[in-house]
């Protein structure tokens, strides 16, 4: 597994990106990891590397890279400034970056965020025609826009590829009853689908460097998340 720092320009700002890869081989398939509130942490960068180590081409892109490298505002700050159409611009080009690798095979590309991530997550498999394959973990306020427009669950009837979501039972945004109302939103619209529930696990469960970690959980999910990507990427 190598990783490296590259970038991409978007909306004429240059975007950081993360970006680990197999050793070896290729042309292999394309994830993009989308962090949350807390930018693109260890914790991002070290999904990235447990996905090169199973073969994929995964890139993290830096989604407040419009604050420029010398912003000293918090995380949250910089959430609040945060528009969807931004977003949409910003995965679109991590996946240009990944189609136009030389290591990469373009027609096969997925998706896997957490927190604001999973909201994007659900973001982009309406937006974007071209994902094969999504996941989300505990996707907050996906009923929510994040500026002007409709917000990602006005747009389920637009989602074209399957999705797998990952919700703790104790978690208040996305809380049960949000679960509950996202699966009925995506089986009134005919959209493979499928969700799981970790009891005693709230917000960022998966998340190693969090308080909130559950490694019960953790451990429970990860494995459903890596085959649904090896099901619908590689099988």
């Amino acid at each position: 597994m190598v990783s490296s720092w590259e970038s991409t320009q978007v909306d004429n700002s240059n975007m950081p990106l993360y970006l680990s890869l197999p050793e070896r081989g290729g042309p292999v398939p394309g994830i993009v990891v989308v962090h949350g509130q807390s930018g693109l942490e260890n914790f991002i960068k070290d999904t990235t590397h447990m996905l090169a180590l199973q073969g994929y081409a995964a890139v993290a892109p830096d989604l407040y890279h419009r604050d420029g490298p010398d912003c000293k505002d918090d995380n949250m700050t910089k959430k609040s400034r945060v528009r969807d159409t931004n977003i949409i611009n910003d995965i679109t080009g991590a996946m240009q970056f990944l189609r136009n690798h030389r290591q990469v095979d373009g027609g096969r590309l997925g998706i896997v965020g957490f927190c604001m991530g999973g909201r994007i997550v659900y973001l982009m498999s309406a937006a974007s025609p071209d994902l094969k394959a999504a996941v989300m973990f505990y996707g907050s306020s996906t009923m929510v826009p994040f500026g002007d427009g409709p917000s990602p669950f006005d747009r389920t009837r637009e989602i074209s590829c399957p999705l797998q979501g990952h919700f703790g039972a104790d978690d208040q945004n996305p809380s049960p009853e949000d679960m509950r109302k996202l699966d009925a939103e995506l089986s009134r619209w005919n959209k493979p689908h499928e969700f799981h529930t970790y009891t005693g696990a709230a917000h960022a469960f998966a998340n190693a460097t969090s308080a909130n970690y559950r490694p019960h959980a953790a451990a429970l999910a990860w494995p459903k998340a890596t085959e649904f990507f090896s099901r619908h990427l590689v099988g």
